[in-house]
C-alpha cells in the first residue's frame, strides 16, 4: 500500500487531501495538534488514516513523529509530502507585533522546513529504501505573488514558501525527489474564521486604518463565498503525486481573470487600484 504524510488535517484542504487519498487506497499519516482531532479524523476517515499528533513549529515533535511512519512503512519509501498546515495573521505594519509576524514565519515557512528535512529520508534521500522517489507538494498561494495591504505577514511567508520551494526543487534533483506548488486563490476553508474579526476590528477604533481593515475582513469573507471547494485542490495533489510529469506550479483560482489583468497594470497603477477599492485613499 502506498503511504503519503499530510500536514494540517484537521479541516479544509488536508481533510479533504486525506479522504481522497484514503479513497484511492492510501495510507495517509496526517498532522493534527489534540487528541481530540487525532480521534475525531481517524473515527470519520477510518483504519487508513493514521494521526500524528504535531504542531509543524516544534522541530523535534515532528521527528518523532518520523518514527511512527517509519514503524508503519518499514524499509518502502513514502510516495509523498504534502505541506499544508498554515494560518493566516491580518494586520498593518503598524499594528503588528513581533510575535505575530515571527509566529506567521513559524508555521507558514519554518513548519514547511521542519517537514521536508525530517522526512527526506522517508521521500528518498535513503537510497537503500525500496520504490519510486516520493514527491512534495508545498501549498501557498495566490498571495505568493501578489502583495495586499493588511496581508504582509502573510504574503511573506508565501513569497517566502515559493522561493524556499524552488531552491529545493533544484537541490533535490540528486535524489529524484520532486517539488511542486500548488498556489490556491479562495477556498472554502476556515482558514479565516479562525480570525476575530469584531475584536480585530475593535482594536483599530483608534486608527486611520479602521474603515480600510473592516472591509478588507468583509472581503475575506466574499472571496471565501466564490472560492473552490478543498476538493479541487486534493484532486489536483492526487493527480499530481500519480503523475510522472508535472508542472513546478499549479494556479487553482476562482478569481484567475481579475488577478491576472491585475498582475498587467504596472505596479503603480495597481497600487492605486487596490487602495482605492480599500478606501486607504479617496478615489
Amino acid at each position: 500500500m502506498k503511504s503519503i504524510v499530510i500536514t494540517g488535517t484537521s479541516t479544509g484542504i488536508g481533510y479533504a487531501c486525506s479522504k481522497r487519498f484514503i479513497e484511492k487506497g492510501y495510507k495517509v499519516f496526517g498532522s493534527v495538534r489534540n487528541n481530540n482531532d487525532a480521534d475525531r479524523v481517524s473515527n470519520e476517515l477510518g483504519t487508513n488514516f493514521i494521526p500524528l499528533i504535531f504542531d509543524v513549529t516544534d522541530d523535534t515533535a515532528v521527528k518523532e513523529s518520523v518514527k511512527i511512519v517509519e514503524n508503519h512503512i518499514g524499509d518502502q519509501k513514502l510516495s509523498g509530502l504534502i505541506n499544508n498546515a498554515g494560518l493566516g495573521v491580518i494586520g498593518t505594519i503598524q499594528s503588528l507585533t513581533a510575535e505575530q509576524f515571527k509566529y506567521q514565519f513559524d508555521v507558514n515557512v519554518l513548519g514547511v522546513f521542519h517537514c521536508c528535512q525530517a522526512y527526506l529520508d522517508l521521500l528518498g534521500a535513503d537510497k537503500n529504501r525500496k520504490g519510486d522517489p516520493g514527491k512534495i507538494i508545498n501549498i501557498s498561494s495566490i498571495s505568493g505573488e501578489i502583495g495586499m495591504p493588511f496581508m504582509s505577514a502573510y504574503n511573506m511567508s508565501k513569497f517566502g514558501l515559493e522561493g524556499f520551494s524552488e531552491g529545493i526543487r533544484r537541490e533535490l534533483l540528486m535524489y529524484g525527489i520532486d517539488v511542486v506548488v500548488i498556489a490556491p486563490g479562495p477556498i472554502k476553508t476556515p482558514i479565516w474564521k479562525k480570525i476575530n474579526q469584531k475584536d480585530e476590528v475593535k482594536r483599530y477604533d483608534n486608527s486611520d486604518f479602521r474603515e480600510s481593515l473592516a472591509r478588507a475582513m468583509k472581503m475575506t469573507d466574499k472571496m471565501e463565498q466564490v472560492g473552490f471547494e478543498p476538493i479541487v485542490i486534493a484532486e489536483r495533489a492526487l493527480s499530481i503525486i500519480e503523475s510522472k510529469k508535472n508542472n513546478t506550479r499549479y494556479r487553482i483560482d476562482p478569481t484567475r481573470m481579475q488577478n491576472l489583468l491585475l498582475q498587467l497594470f504596472p505596479k503603480r497603477i495597481a497600487d492605486r487600484m487596490i487602495a482605492k477599492r480599500m478606501n486607504i485613499i479617496k478615489k
